[in-house]
């Protein structure tokens, strides 16, 4: 029987204050690299949830996801994994003092003129794309998305 294929199912918050974005500065596979807060959808979660929780936890800011922006898919030819990613939009609902996750080593609000710049450091291609999208005005209502248990 042949194996199954199994994409990694990820988030990512597009947060955005006037015309700047909200980018992660981490670490990944020995480098910095720029993305969105981004992280994998867990067990028992909704893929909301999960947007929010990974907001929270790489910028210490609360995110309230109210439109998902698009679904995107991507393969990392170097490890050979296809990552499918639902990307949301939302409002930045406040910020906390808690600690960020170990990876990530700051958190800075880019132009989409200066991410395009810091284009070589994206960690995928998925980085520009959510931004461009964003700006062309793409939204779907969340209730597109559908949780049974």
């Amino acid at each position: 029987m042949a194996e199954v294929w199994r994409p990694s199912v990820t988030v990512a918050a597009i947060m955005q204050r006037e015309d700047r974005f909200c980018l992660v500065e981490e670490e990944a596979d020995g480098r910095l690299v720029y993305n969105q807060p981004a992280g994998h959808w867990e067990p028992g979660e909704t893929l909301a949830e999960a947007c929010t929780r990974e907001a929270l936890e790489e910028t210490a800011h609360s995110f309230r996801p109210t439109h998902l922006l698009g679904i995107y898919r991507w393969h990392y030819a170097p490890k050979d994994v296809t990552f499918l990613r639902f990307a949301f939009l939302g409002e930045v609902t406040g910020e906390t003092d808690r600690p960020l996750d170990r990876e990530i080593r700051r958190v800075v609000w880019l132009t989409p003129a200066e991410a395009r710049a810091a284009r070589e450091r994206h960690r995928s291609p998925l980085v520009m794309a959510c931004i461009d999208d964003c700006l062309a005005g793409r939204r779907y209502p969340l209730d597109i998305l559908r949780h049974y248990q």
